[in-house]
């Protein structure tokens, strides 16, 4: 193992904010435009066609009688995803209308863009030369996440976190992000633009979903849903969706495993499979999970105990473990995640004893050495003390910076003493419509750290009994200072959450609850067997 263990953490780190515009940083490297327009304006946008303006923290194109386009960024930009918020207006019956974003924009006609229309999604050179297209209903009303990934030759696009339509051209090789509206009056908010490689484009492109969220992420503290929500019977959501998003095996064949050796085999073997594990398996060491498995517990007993289940070295990855009882690991962590993207860990309930020597036990899920792309959501993890790290060292700037990307929502977190999580360099790791209890053994324990700059979005989660929600100003123990923004959360009996600075935009599609309901859903839908 690479891992270089540091007791004490924290997070500082040099990543865009979320109300500026900030282009060709060094040390954002990974982002290389973000604009949430929450600051009323369109500095560093310029438009052709339309009627464009800052309205209710989103760019809105309110004329229907012209191809509109907006465009900023750097010439340069080669290799480079383009996602964003769009809420299409209305469509007319010209096919040829759509709302959507582009890549390597060079010129008002020179670009690539990911078009939505009613019956639609496509990729197209120009604002209506088709490159490639896939079925799609789209509503008017109804917002939905575009994402569009430029490498090479490849072109993907992704709705809502879902690859649905790809194409191959080498006419433009770099350019600047831009909103199209073709025709069509629309509504854009947080667009965000990295420089990370899109997925392979598949051959043929999944059935997407045939609507999207129709209620944008809020950017203020404003209530959710009036009441609990439901745990999701399937479908990922946060960062584990994005970029080509995470199927674990599916499309591979399904195999029953009821013994440590057996799960073992399966979850090193090469190739997609879904791995259903038939009760509790107990053994020592470490399972290496390759590329493209689900490893999913048979009904709410199920599980591994005294192992390792380590994803290293693969991007992407595309691992789900889901509905499995995992125990302490001794010496080590229980879910280990090194240099690894699109991840998802879900409804499982991790424990171990809390009565234990601290270093006795490691991190439940660790998130280290540029990960990327992970989603942490409606799990239980107690009677732990080093929880959920992402980031490993204060040192480790120079691979982390622009990773580190991770999701965390409905999960319980009971008698956990601290890194629930503990983050560096991150930017933006989403902690949202979690419950933290009894997070209180000692004057050092804390639920949320903040260190070595990260940008962290502590938003809607429920904190009782907890020493110290949050801490970033401050830094924690040798570690430099982060940035955190704290949105609806509600402490009782609870040290503050302790906020700094500001954070990037979350750019794809959710709704928070309101802190009122957290505590209510998560303890019903929370852990394994809650499927």
């Amino acid at each position: 193992m690479r891992k270089s263990r540091v007791v004490s953490a924290a997070i500082v780190g040099a990543a865009v904010t979320a109300l500026v515009v900030t282009i060709g940083a060094a040390a954002n490297a990974a982002t290389l435009f973000s604009d949430d327009f929450n600051d009323g304006n369109a500095s560093g946008w310029s438009t052709s066609g339309g009627t464009w303006s800052v309205t209710s923290g989103a760019y809105t194109q309110s004329s229907s009688s012209a191809s509109a386009k907006a465009q900023a960024g750097s010439t340069s930009w080669t290799t480079a995803t383009v996602s964003a918020r769009v809420r299409p207006d209305a469509f007319g019956t010209n096919g040829s209308r759509g709302l959507g974003i582009a890549a390597r924009v060079q010129s008002t006609s020179n670009f690539y863009a990911l078009v939505v229309t009613g019956t639609a999604v496509q990729i197209r050179e120009g604002a209506s030369s088709v490159l490639a297209s896939a079925s799609f209903t789209a509503s008017a009303g109804t917002t939905y996440t575009l994402s569009l990934s430029a490498t090479g030759s490849s072109l993907v696009g992704s709705i809502n976190g879902t690859q649905v339509v790809s194409a191959s051209d080498s006419s433009l090789t770099s350019g600047r992000a831009g909103l199209l509206a073709n025709y069509v009056r629309g509504t854009f908010d947080d667009v965000v633009t990295t420089d990370a490689a899109g997925p392979t484009p598949t051959t043929t492109p999944p059935t997407p979903p045939t609507s999207g969220p129709t209620t944008p992420p809020p950017t203020d503290p404003t209530p959710g849903p009036t009441g609990p929500t439901p745990p999701p019977a399937s479908g990922v959501i946060g960062w584990a969706a994005m970029a080509g998003g995470t199927s674990g095996g599916a499309g591979g064949t399904t195999v029953t495993v009821s013994s440590w050796a057996d799960l073992r085999t399966q979850a090193q073997a090469s190739g997609a499979r879904t791995i259903l594990v038939s009760g509790m398996l107990s053994g020592s060491g470490t399972i290496e999970v390759t590329a493209n498995k689900t490893i999913r517990g048979v009904g709410s007993g199920s599980g591994v105990s005294g192992t390792t289940l380590n994803i290293e070295d693969m991007t992407p990855a595309n691992v789900i473990i889901q509905n499995l009882n995992i125990r302490g690991v001794p010496g080590g962590d229980a879910i280990q995640i090194e240099n690894a993207s699109h991840i998802w860990i879900d409804h499982n309930t991790l424990s171990s004893t809390i009565e234990d020597d601290v270093d006795f036990y490691d991190g439940m899920i660790d998130i280290t050495h540029a990960g990327d792309y992970v989603t942490v959501s409606w799990n239980i993890v107690r009677d732990h003390w080093k929880t959920s790290l992402v980031g490993h060292s204060d040192g480790n700037s120079g691979e982390d910076v622009g990773h580190l990307r991770v999701t965390y929502h409905h999960n319980w977190f009971d008698r956990t003493f601290e890194r629930s999580p503990r983050v560096r360099f991150g930017e933006t790791v989403h902690v949202f419509n979690n419950y933290y209890t009894n997070v209180n053994n000692n004057s050092d324990s804390y639920a949320i750290a903040s260190t070595m700059n990260a940008g962290v979005l502590v938003e809607g989660n429920v904190f009782e009994n907890v020493q110290q929600a949050c801490w970033s100003a401050s830094g924690y123990a040798d570690s430099d200072p982060g940035r955190l923004v704290a949105r609806d959360n509600s402490l009782t009996n609870s040290g503050p959450c302790e906020t700094n600075g500001s954070v990037a935009a979350i750019p794809y599609a959710y709704t928070a609850q309101s802190s009122t309901n957290v505590k209510a859903s998560v303890t019903a839908g929370a852990g394994a067997g809650k499927l």
